[in-house]
């Protein structure tokens, strides 16, 4: 990534959508300008010569109600942190996602930079390199998990690090999930999806809990099934040591609010989602 754009040129014709670009000097506005009318797709990515760029245009209003079934759960578990943040979807999830990678970019953190941006969708500059596959950290987890079983700590170290230096700039993720981190061609973890804004609904100290309860939620089977699952643990529970009063009590009135999940049996007929849950909860529990 670097902070000046390059000049546009014609998109490559090999293996992505392709448009004519606006006659005389071409420029990222109207490369956007042109394709949001076209594109099929929400979001859809553009070879360039020597870049890749993504292009995402509004997708239709999500309604509030859908988000009131986990509101309600919220208030019958008595567990704050389980309270939704809407994304409302359309132009607003647009303009929230625009400023909040402005945002952290400007906080020296490492997301797709903004090359273009109208009410309707935003061009934004690939994370990996030109014309290549950049995997999600969940990916990289889960393959590590099945072909290298004791690398799977280091690269849940890395990404659980990225996730603290997001807090330590003063601000949250949006779904913190590992499938929303990505390592970028020099190696720092980047972060992507940010339709939503946790801050404008919860209080600081719960958005670092959803952050993390997110981060758990997505890795911790595959540190089980890695057998690196108590070696996590340990370093979650040193994090948690020294973290905020208000961070840490949260946490564990969570855990101790969802301490039956640990109680089910591990048997893959439950399912995979409630495999997940019970590996979270290993995960999370207090060391002896």
């Amino acid at each position: 990534m670097t902070d000046t754009p390059p000049p546009l040129q014609p998109p490559a014709a090999a293996g992505a959508p392709s448009g004519a670009l606006p006659a005389g000097r071409a420029d990222y506005a109207g490369f956007l300008q042109q394709h949001l009318a076209s594109q099929t797709f929400n979001v859809v990515r553009y070879e360039l010569p020597g870049e890749s760029v993504w292009l995402k245009k509004a997708g239709p209003a999500i309604a509030a109600w859908r988000y009131r079934t986990l509101g309600l759960l919220s208030r019958l578990l008595d567990v704050p942190v389980l309270q939704p943040v809407v994304n409302p979807g359309g132009r607003t999830a647009i303009a929230t996602e625009v400023r909040r990678l402005r945002d952290l970019h400007a906080r020296g953190l490492r997301v797709p930079m903004v090359l273009a941006d109208a009410p309707d969708g935003f061009l934004m500059r690939h994370l990996g390199l030109p014309g290549g596959n950049t995997p999600s950290l969940s990916d990289e987890i889960e393959a590590a998990a099945r072909q290298a079983p004791a690398s799977t700590l280091v690269l849940w170290q890395q990404g659980f690090a990225a996730l603290q230096r997001v807090h330590a700039s003063g601000t949250c993720l949006s779904q913190a999930f590992a499938r929303n981190m990505v390592r970028c061609p020099d190696g720092v973890i980047g972060y992507i999806d940010f339709e939503d804004d946790p801050l404008a609904t919860l209080p600081p100290a719960l958005c670092i809990v959803k952050d993390a309860l997110c981060y758990a939620h997505s890795t911790a089977l595959f540190l089980d099934n890695a057998g690196t699952l108590e070696a996590a643990r340990v370093d979650w529970q040193a994090w948690l040591a020294q973290t905020e009063p208000a961070v840490r009590t949260a946490l564990e009135r969570t855990v101790q609010q969802m301490r039956w999940v640990g109680k089910l049996p591990n048997q893959r007929k439950l399912g995979r989602d409630t495999l997940r849950l019970r590996a979270m909860v290993g995960l999370l529990r207090p060391l002896p």
